[in-house]
Order: C-alpha cells, then sequence, then structure tokens
C-alpha cells in the first residue's frame, strides 16, 4: 500500500503579550492543524524568526513596549510574510494605520476561533492557488503570479500578499471595472463587512508603491463611484 502524503503544517507565529489568550489560540490552532509558536513582545518574535521561517504572523496591535504597529514596520522591512493583525473593536485607527503599513488582514478582538483558523487558512490558501499561474502584463506592469511579485517599468515594487492579489485581480480584468465585494473575495478571501474600508486602503497602497500616483506611468486605478475601481491604460480619467 502506497502511503498517505505528508501534510507539513504551517507555522504559525503568534505575537500578543497576553499569554492566557495566547495559550487559548495556540491550542485551538494546533488542534486545527497549524505548527505555533508563541511571542509575548515584539522582541521575543524577533528572536523567534531568527530561528526559523514562518508561514504566516498573528500580531496583536495593543502589547507593552514596541507595539504592534511598530513591529509591523519592522517585519515589513525585512520580509513579505502574511501578517494578520489583532485589533480592539474599537480601534478603528489602528486598523487603518496597520493595513496602510502592510498587514494583509486583520480581526477585531473578541474573535471566534473558528474565523481565526479560517481567516489563517484563507490567506495561505490563495497563496498557494498561484503557483500554477501565468505571468500577468498590462503595459508597463508585469506580474509574477508564482512568485507574488510584481515590476513597473522595469522596477520591483514591494507589494504585500494581499496588496499582490487585488492588483492581480485588478489586472486580470483590465479594462474593465471590479467591485469591492469582488475584490475582497479574491484577495481578502471574505466578504467585505459593512462599512469596511480595507480594499480601498489596499488599492490606495497598491496606488502609492506602484507610482500610480505621479502622471506619465500609462497606467490608472480609477475608483468608479458607486461600481469600483478599473486599472487602465492611457491618459488621465477621474
Amino acid at each position: 500500500m502506497t502511503p498517505a502524503p505528508t501534510t507539513v503544517a504551517p507555522r504559525v507565529l503568534l505575537v500578543d503579550d497576553d499569554r492566557e489568550l495566547a495559550e487559548t489560540v495556540g491550542e485551538y490552532l494546533r488542534e486545527e492543524g497549524f505548527a505555533v509558536d508563541h511571542a509575548a513582545s515584539a522582541r521575543e518574535a524577533m528572536t523567534l524568526r531568527t530561528q526559523g521561517a514562518y508561514d504566516i504572523v498573528i500580531l496583536d496591535v495593543m502589547m507593552p513596549g514596541e507595539s504592534g504597529l511598530e513591529l509591523l514596520k519592522r517585519l515589513r522591512r525585512e520580509t513579505d510574510t502574511p501578517v494578520l493583525m489583532l485589533t480592539a473593536r474599537a480601534e478603528e485607527l489602528d486598523r487603518v494605520l496597520g493595513l496602510e503599513l502592510g498587514a494583509d488582514d486583520y480581526l477585531t478582538k473578541p474573535f471566534h476561533l473558528r474565523e481565526l483558523a479560517a481567516r489563517l487558512r484563507a490567506i495561505l490558501r490563495r497563496m498557494a492557488s498561484r503557483t500554477g499561474l501565468d505571468t500577468v502584463r498590462v503595459g508597463a506592469l508585469v506580474l509574477h503570479s508564482r512568485s507574488l511579485s510584481a515590476e513597473i517599468e522595469g522596477w520591483p515594487a514591494e507589494l504585500t500578499v494581499t496588496e499582490f492579489m487585488v492588483l492581480e485581480a485588478l489586472a486580470r480584468a483590465a479594462g474593465r471595472v471590479k467591485s469591492r465585494a469582488d475584490l475582497a473575495l479574491e484577495a481578502l478571501g471574505r466578504p467585505l463587512a459593512a462599512y469596511e474600508r480595507s480594499i480601498d486602503t489596499h488599492v490606495s497602497n497598491v496606488r502609492r508603491k506602484l507610482g500610480l500616483t505621479v502622471s506619465g506611468r500609462g497606467l490608472q486605478i480609477r475608483n468608479i463611484r458607486g461600481q469600483g475601481y478599473l486599472l487602465t491604460e492611457g491618459a488621465a480619467g477621474s
């Protein structure tokens, strides 16, 4: 009999100073097939990162000493590993700042453990699904789906996984409007919550990182009021 293939557990780095919550989350995720390491501070997190690679990071925003947002800045200078933020329900500013700094998604406390596991799987599944896809070209923009990397006019763009997914969805529909709802399903792997602005923040990040706010690029990501976003080539529009 041929043995069943071995499945490698996704490695998760959980960064949260609430040790009781971390123990509960870690125990649940391990039962769900994840390998989890816990860091109670930014310093511990950076130490663990030097000891091995992680597939995804769960990062609490509110921590003593170096905050989660400050740690996120450091992580984004060194790695494109996906980051899922944990934020307080009332801290809308933290969520927006986290997305602007390069977080891939967020979850507000208190949260259901099942939803956390689902969010992690959605992010990892989106990454894995790119391995069989091809290169996408729109004018001076080139997207390499296998490596989750982008170039514009031959220069690399430092995009997070979710930013790449948003841009890829727009590029594959170049010349056609993509609704925020469709972008959320393709890039976040979930529906948008009421009044959620995550997609708008990710699009803003993509524009900035690709230099699409500068005229002469020949590319635009246009906001079509009431409909969504449109990636287009050519002259400036609204």
